[in-house]
């Protein structure tokens, strides 16, 4: 199947889904605002390649043919082309809906165009474009070199079609793929991970147990391999936090309300592992 994909947004989930892509035979258009998004994006897939390569899991030739597969843009018109387009920018519904009013413009008709979203409904996405049709959810994990899991998501209007030429393209990059069929707020993994969180950072917040014991419960008490706040300090504090209130909005449950204690470590840049400090601190 391996054709041309490309990937709006060269943070760090759109550059490893372009590093996978490139990975597995694609040829990937990698597009940001500016050249110094883009550069820090390439930077961060030759990097994940590099190791990949010293724990002698893909061979050193692959590193650079891989990246040989990769064209960085800043011009959003490059995308035109591409059978698929994976849109990976900032949870905002209103920065997300902004980009899919352009593809709708600039892409060829027949091509996917897909949302990275993890809580925002892709109804809501798709409603903006000519072809809600052709939009899909494809929810990829952090880091997506490690994350085997893909969760599709289908629209109010997504067609057979398009969910399953997400599906192929998915599983070619070494995907295993979950099909949420209606397309609720938070789906299926952020639904169940950010009530487990909120729940977690509540009892943190009113002193009934430590961040480590809490981990320490989930770990040995329900054989999860990361503790929820682990989780979120490895997500990003902001990440949980714009996601719950992505679903709060949209279902009024207040289980997904952010507590206090989240809402003042985002506002403080406590966000976890890429600012060194969030329910942990790192070196």
């Amino acid at each position: 199947m391996a054709g041309h994909v490309a990937v709006v947004g060269a943070g760090l989930m759109g550059s490893g889904i372009a590093q996978v892509a490139a990975q597995a035979g694609w040829r990937v258009t990698l597009r940001d605002l500016d050249d110094a998004a883009t550069a820090r994006g390439l930077a961060g897939v030759r990097a994940s390649l590099e190791r990949f390569a010293a724990k002698g899991k893909i061979a050193a030739d692959d590193v650079d043919a891989a990246l040989a597969r990769i064209t960085t843009t800043t011009d959003l018109d490059a995308v035109a082309e591409a059978d698929i387009v994976v849109e990976a920018v900032f949870e905002r519904l209103e920065l997300k809906q902004e980009v899919f009013r352009s593809l709708d413009r600039i892409c060829r008709d027949g091509a996917v165009l897909a949302t990275n979203t993890s809580a925002i409904p892709v109804t809501q996405i798709a409603a903006v474009t000519a072809r809600p049709e052709a939009v899909v959810g494809t929810h990829f994990f952090s880091p997506v070199p490690m994350m085997a899991l893909c969760e599709l998501v289908r629209g109010y209007k997504t067609s057979d079609a398009t969910l399953a030429t997400a599906r192929a393209f998915a599983e070619e990059i070494g995907k295993t793929c979950i099909v949420v069929n209606r397309d609720i707020a938070g789906f299926v993994t952020t639904r169940l991970i950010t009530a487990l969180v909120m729940e977690a950072v509540s009892l943190v917040e009113n002193g009934v147990v430590t961040p480590e014991d809490l981990d320490t419960a989930c770990r040995l008490g329900f054989g999860h391999a990361m503790g929820p706040l682990a989780t979120t300090d490895l997500t990003g504090v902001d990440v949980l936090l714009n996601a719950t209130r992505n679903i709060h909005t949209d279902t009024g449950d207040p289980k997904f309300f952010p507590p206090e204690l989240l809402q003042r470590m985002a506002a403080a840049g406590d966000l976890g592992r890429k600012t060194g400090k969030g329910f942990y601190e790192y070196a």
